[in-house]
This record gives structure tokens, sequence and C-alpha cells, in this order.
């Protein structure tokens, strides 16, 4: 689920690459602040995923501008930061409860910075240290103890999606917001969940984009939402983002924002 840097220690041709890339200005990092010619692609960029994926319109990552070159930031993290200085979450995380699973690096480091009341970081397998072993379907936290719960590209990955997004609704306080960001295609009607016929890493990744994803979403995916209780919220970057050029800082105009909200009754 995490895509983290591995390459803090480079060698002297990677570094002269890093360093003539970083000579160019078109195109900009708004996590770590520098201007370069190019984001590097992942896994070969988009051209390397399968026809089936193209042709259904699949809206993730973008994979020709995923890892900055220097910071190692990629773009759904950017975009999120993108989304939350817009919509000025990060003052309202001032003092909350936040819930962070498979915490982005980067991202990570921003919330800490607004100093919430409690951060807890959690994984199905963590891999770095302050990061507690959680699995987002057994949430081992008490009923309404957050205020924000992140999950960012997560979901693909969990084998009981409906009852990890009950948890997620069960942990939130009402009027708590979860942001919910998963790959989906806008070209198929119904989540593609095939575990007989889609059983190999090979069939996984021209499926569903990803050895280790479980599921394609489909346009059901709003539905799916809802049915755990959310009121969904989908904030497209066109619309909430216009002044933000997608190209030059590297994230997909495509993804939209999912906040989801668990209804206060109070209210």
């Amino acid at each position: 689920m995490e895509y983290q840097a591995t390459q803090d220690r480079v060698g002297f041709m990677r570094r002269l690459r890093r360093g003539l890339n970083g000579l160019g200005r078109a195109r900009m990092c708004c996590v770590c602040g520098k201007t370069f010619f190019r984001f590097s692609k992942y896994r070969g960029g988009w051209k390397a995923f399968s026809a089936y994926l193209h042709n259904l319109k699949w809206t993730g990552s973008d994979f020709d501008n995923f890892w900055c070159p220097f910071c190692r930031s990629h773009d759904r993290e950017r975009h999120l930061m993108l989304y939350f200085d817009k919509m000025g979450f990060w003052e309202k995380m001032g003092g909350a409860d936040i819930l962070h699973f498979a915490p982005e690096k980067q991202l990570a480091k921003r919330i800490a910075s607004c100093r919430p009341a409690r951060y807890v970081k959690g994984d199905l397998v963590p891999s770095r240290e302050g990061v507690e072993k959680i699995d987002v379907s057994d949430i081992p936290y008490a009923a309404a103890s957050f205020d924000w719960v992140l999950c960012n590209h997560v979901l693909e990955h969990v084998p009981d999606d409906a009852r990890a997004l009950r948890e997620i609704f069960r942990v939130l306080k009402p009027g708590g917001r979860a942001v919910l960001q998963t790959p989906f295609a806008s070209g198929l009607e119904k989540t593609l969940e095939d575990t007989e016929e889609i059983n190999t890493d090979e069939k996984r990744a021209e499926f569903y984009g990803q050895e280790d994803h479980v599921r394609l979403y489909g346009r059901d995916l709003f539905d799916r939402i809802r049915a755990a209780g959310f009121a969904l919220e989908v904030k497209k970057h066109k619309e909430c983002l216009s002044s933000v050029d997608a190209v030059r800082f590297g994230v997909n105009p495509d993804e939209p924002l999912f906040l989801c909200v668990k209804p206060d009754p109070g209210v």
C-alpha cells in the first residue's frame, strides 16, 4: 500500500541526472518547492499498463508524473496537499484526532506540523517507526474516536472493503471527515472482482492495475461508500483546483477528492 522512497542513497550517475533535471522550470513539486524538467515515471509510465485499463478510463495515480525526483513525494500525495490547501483543511486538523492509514511520508510530516491532539498512523504491515499495526477492517479503537480518517489508495487492497468502510464510519465522530481515495474506472458500471478468473499477479496487474489490488472499482464505488452511512462529496479538480496546472504540478486532473462525512444527528 505504501509507495515510499527507497533511494535515499543514490549513485553518482543518478545524482548527476537529478542535478541536470533540476535545471528545468517546466515542472514544480508543491511539497518541496523544487522546479525541474520532469517528474519520474512509475513502472514505465501509463503506456506500460494494459489496454483494458485504458479502454475503461482508469483513474488513479498519474504514472507518467509519479515521483518528485527530489523529495520523492508521489502524485496522489501532492494532489491531496493541493486539495487540503484549497479547502483550508490544515487549520481544521490542528487540535483534532486523526487516523491515517498507509501514511505517506511527506503528507504525514505536514499533518504533524498542524499539531493535532492525537495522530495515529497505521498500516497492516508497518515499515516505519511510529506506524502501528492496524487492519482497516478491524480498527482497535472505540467508536467516535477520530475527527479525521485518511485512507489514500488503500481500499483497493482490502479483501472486505465493505467491512473496512463500516469500521472507518464507526471510529469517526459525528460530523467527522474521511478522505477515501481509491482508483476507479469511469467506463466500468460495476466493480470488477473475480477471484476465480483473475487469480495471478499478471492478471491482477492487467485487470486491476497492480498485482496486489483485489478489485477494480466501477461507478458503483459511490454507492458502496454511501452504503456504509457516509454523506459523499466528490470534489473535481477542474472545479476545486481550477487555478492549478495539473501538468506542471504532476497530478492527475481526472482524480477527484472523495470527501466522506459522518452525519451528525445533532446538527
